[in-house]
């Protein structure tokens, strides 16, 4: 079926493609490359590592790219419904984001460089730079948790688009709302209990994959808009 007759197929291999990138810097980078509380024994596997970190700074900046695109054909889908949700889903959920991912690369950009110990950086010692790098480090992680707002906060224009629609089941647009709660949980104990920030993420967890269900049915599925609606004022 083509993406004219059925254009919430588009937004679901957007939104697979994004899930599949997404990870590498989330949660792989991370895991394989980062030792808490150690900086030098960080900036030695990001040494030893240049080509994957450097993977997951292109991944944040594509990732980025696919938020905007997504964020439009999520807009093409539900224009209809209503325009000025569309609107603000499209500002939430891509513009804001996508600006996020962006201005992020250069945390990890500036981690790399002071591994890499150019010249110009030999007025510092190696622990010095090993510190600086793991303070951008954490600068990334922090933008993160200031990110879960947003992405807590487009659901919820996104969830009434899927309620309203006609053409998508309301169980999702409901689950979509749950799910916006639980980012919104996950980042303000980031910032304010982050002792607690693990136990959270994984109670949340379940709430979480309202939008794999979403997008899985926009994959499998698909949607189209009924003919003949017009923007709601």
């Amino acid at each position: 079926m083509s993406s004219t007759k059925n254009p919430g197929r588009v937004a679901g291999f957007l939104y697979l493609l994004l899930v599949v990138c997404a990870p590498l810097r989330l949660i792989y980078i991370p895991s394989a490359l980062f030792v808490r509380g150690n900086a030098t024994a960080t900036a030695d596997n990001i040494a030893a590592h240049q080509l994957l970190f450097t993977l997951g700074i292109v991944g944040d900046l594509f990732c980025g790219t696919i938020l905007i695109f997504l964020a439009l054909a999520l807009y093409r889908l539900f224009k209809g419904v209503d325009q000025n949700l569309a609107v603000l889903m499209v500002i939430l959920g891509g513009v804001l984001p996508a600006a996020i991912d962006f201005f992020n690369v250069t945390n990890d950009a500036a981690a790399l460089l002071l591994v890499r110990g150019a010249d110009f950086l030999s007025v510092f010692d190696k622990p010095q730079r090993d510190a600086l790098a793991m303070l951008f480090i954490r600068l990334h992680r922090q933008e993160i948790v200031a990110a879960e707002i947003l992405w807590g906060l487009w659901l919820f224009p996104l969830a009434i688009l899927v309620i309203r629609s006609g053409f998508l089941p309301r169980f999702l647009g409901y689950w979509l709302i749950v799910n916006g709660f639980a980012y919104l949980a996950m980042s303000f104990t980031g910032f304010f209990l982050s002792q607690y920030e693990d136990r959270v993420s994984n109670l949340a967890f379940p709430a979480l994959l309202g939008e794999m269900a979403f997008m899985l049915w926009l994959v499998i599925k698909g949607a189209r808009p009924k003919p003949g609606v017009a923007p709601a004022s």
